[in-house]
């Protein structure tokens, strides 16, 4: 019988002894095994005062114990027992755990008040004496309790606790390097590249743990016994290893430590396999004083390792798998948002699955040329892996429809016929809206299909639900076609863009959450920081379970300053060319720019002349200085210049090709009294691309996941 609480005396390298202890503490009862456990007979002990078994400092402590046992309480500790040598009367202290547990009814003629229980730890020479201890120790519930995680760490860490102290006294788990980097695993030799996760020791010594350290990533030389497990796929046993053996180990290894830790020891080395595929291997060590391993404990040992194998092999495979699914869905959201310098944005997405971390809706803020920035958030009908599949489409389709600088209902129209051939293979529809900024002239344009009404949030405190013209979802046939509106900003105003999952659950209508969401954006929210903002956005939508996906887009929009960029009519004249150059050079020396002069002015020459040959009216010259200098040219020919290399003899066509050699980027787009042809060069010393990192995900945890961050 073992105390309340205690694990079964056969669980562990110990040995039990169970006295019984009458109403005045003397011993009426000794279980037979008396002399294993304290080296004394039953006979002597029955009859004793139960203090006598432990020395002169734990007596009082022993008493405190009993004294427990009167009140009905069941007490417990650690302290020294007397030992008997060979019947001798020279006796030796052992550090043993004490219990007393008392016994309903007890006390009244032979019959014990308590139980006393002696733990005591085997010593070195009979530990791993006992095959069906062992085979139980490792077989049983240890096995079944680490194998139920499907973290590669916690898996290892268990494999070693459940090795020490049951089967040796030192233990390390390697396994193939391509296993932990989620990788497949290659049919590898001896020369493979493994890496140490768990190691463990009972010794006290550190010199394990800092000799073989968890986390390297190494091959072991040939010549060795690891070499050689990994080559033959086979156990390696070594029942002694000599000063000379070891030696010769750390020789070779070149880590002398590890042949002074490896002397006199035994050893044996278990390969991992599982699916016919060899994983890695357990390295068991006993250290000298122990019984050293033979030919029946790598039976028990090889059975213990093929049980270990799948539960790794299963742990790599989730790792695997949950490394791929999560770089697959983060790579479907944007890594970064980007706006001029003037436009503060912030994000917020909150995915309604738990198993998926992703779902259909989405976000951008992409800085285009002139100081704009395109706003856009969407949602695709469904949830899970298909319509982030979806989302993943249209994300890219319209980051490419904003970087040719296609106007917001354009560019809606063009992801329109996207989902409506999307929907002849599976039906599909999405809402989107879609607004661009000019931080030059205060205005935003927005387009809407099917999508909620923004938000806009004036600095004096008045905040309104925009009025966008109305449009079918996309991939949705019928309806009125996608129209925009031009909207006036004031300067400092915030912009918030959303999907329905913020403002409608099961439990609230949507009306409600629409008022809640203008009620944030109020009077006081021109104070607050948009970190502050963003966070009350989202509060009390994450202990919601049954949420649909949210995202949310929030912009502070401010003028670009007044200093920072100049606009200048000039006629149709060949004139205007000079004049242009005069222009700019005048301005870039007012912005400490003279280094890009002849390169702008060079530009602006080209870009002129151009217009000049294609389109009629006059032409408008603007120069910003943003991250980068910015040159436009403004003409009222709805013409796109397309590049192509001049022939030799051609005597014109060279302009757009000069223009791309000395400009970091180039293009054009159309407006609505003609086109825009702009250029923009990097400013010394300024990052061009400065920009919102997104911020790490907030998860938790998940299996493996330290093995795949860099």
């Amino acid at each position: 019988m073992a105390p309340r609480g205690e694990a079964p005396a056969t669980d562990s390298a110990s040995r039990t002894l169970v006295l019984g202890i009458d109403g005045a503490r003397h011993i009426v009862q000794c279980g037979p095994n008396a002399k294993a456990v304290l080296g004394r007979a039953p006979e002597e002990l029955i009859g004793r005062p139960a203090t006598d078994l432990v020395g002169d400092e734990a007596k009082a402590e022993l008493e405190t114990l009993l004294e427990a046992n009167g009140a009905g309480q069941e007490r417990n500790g650690v302290m020294g027992v007397l030992r008997g040598d060979g019947g001798t009367e020279h006796r030796l202290h052992a550090d043993a755990l004490v219990t007393v547990q008392p016994m309903l009814g007890g006390g009244t003629g032979a019959a014990p008040a308590a139980l006393l229980f002696i733990r005591v730890e085997l010593p070195p020479s009979e530990r791993y004496q006992d095959p069906a201890l062992m085979r139980r120790a490792l077989m049983d519930d240890p096995l079944t309790r680490f194998g139920a995680t499907l973290d590669l760490d916690q898996s290892a860490r268990g494999l070693v606790d459940v090795v020490v102290p049951h089967f040796c006294n030192v233990a390390s788990v390697l396994v193939l390097e391509s296993l932990v980097a989620a990788d497949e695993v290659h049919a590898e030799s001896g020369s493979a590249v493994l890496r140490r996760i768990a190691v463990t020791s009972d010794d006290g010594n550190p010199a394990w743990t800092s000799t073989f350290p968890v986390g390297e990533v190494l091959v072991f030389p040939e010549g060795t016994p690891y070499r050689q497990v990994m080559e033959t796929a086979r156990p390696v046993h070594l029942p002694h290893i000599t000063l000379d053996a070891a030696s010769e180990i750390g020789r070779l290894w070149r880590r002398g430590p590890a042949g002074e830790l490896l002397s006199d020891v035994s050893m044996v080395l278990l390969p991992m396999i599982a699916r016919d595929t060899l994983l890695g291997f357990i390295a068991c060590t006993r250290i000298p004083g122990f019984r050293k391993f033979d030919a029946y404990d790598v039976e028990i040992g090889m059975e213990f390792a093929a049980r270990a194998a799948i539960v790794i092999d299963n742990a790599r495979l989730y790792s695997r798998e949950r490394a791929t699914a999560l770089a697959l869905q983060r790579s479907l959201l944007p890594m970064r948002l980007s706006a001029p310098s003037s436009v503060e944005v912030r994000h917020r997405y909150l995915p309604g699955s738990k198993l998926v971390e992703v779902g259909g809706d989405w976000y951008e803020s992409i800085a285009l040329p002139g100081a704009r920035v395109a706003l856009i958030v969407g949602d695709v009908a469904g949830h899970g892996v298909r319509a982030a599949v979806t989302m993943g489409r249209l994300r890219t389709a319209l980051h490419t429809l904003a970087n040719l600088e296609l106007p917001p209902a354009d560019a809606l129209h063009v992801m329109h016929e996207l989902m409506i051939e999307l929907g002849e293979q599976e039906p599909h529809f999405a809402t989107c809206v879609y607004a661009v900024y000019d931080a030059t002239t205060g205005t935003i344009e927005i387009a809407s299909a099917g999508h909620l009404p923004p938000l806009l949030a004036s600095p004096a405190g008045d905040n309104e639900y925009l009025q966008v013209p109305p449009a079918p979802p996309l991939g949705v046939s019928g309806g009125s076609a996608i129209e925009s509106r031009e909207f006036a900003v004031e300067d400092g105003s915030l912009f918030v863009i959303y999907t329905d999952g913020l403002v409608e659950n099961r439990g609230r209508d949507i009306d409600d959450g629409l008022a809640r969401l203008q009620k944030i954006f109020g009077r006081d929210s021109v104070d607050r920081s948009m970190e502050d903002l963003a966070k009350t956005t989202l509060a009390g939508v994450y202990a919601d379970q049954h949420r649909d996906d949210i995202a949310v887009l929030i912009a502070r929009l401010r003028r670009l300053p007044q200093d920072r960029y100049s606009s200048w009519t000039l006629p149709a004249d060949p004139a205007a060319v000079r004049r242009a150059r005069g222009l700019v050079s005048t301005r870039l020396a007012e912005w400490g720019l003279e280094e890009l002069d002849y390169t702008t002015e060079l530009l602006a020459s080209e870009l002129i002349t151009n217009a000049l040959r294609y389109a009629h009216g006059p032409i408008e010259l603007r120069l910003l200085l943003e991250r980068t200098l910015v040159l436009e040219v403004l003409d009222r020919s709805a013409a796109l210049p397309r590049l192509r290399r001049a022939e030799d003899d051609d005597e014109n066509g060279r302009g757009l090709l000069v223009v791309s050699q000395l400009a970091h980027r180039w293009g054009s787009r159309r407006t609505a009294a003609g086109k825009v042809v702009w250029c923009e060069q990097i400013v010394p010393g300024v990052d061009p691309d400065a920009s919102e990192q997104v911020p790490a995900w907030p998860e938790e945890a998940w299996p493996g996941e330290l093995h795949h961050r860099e």
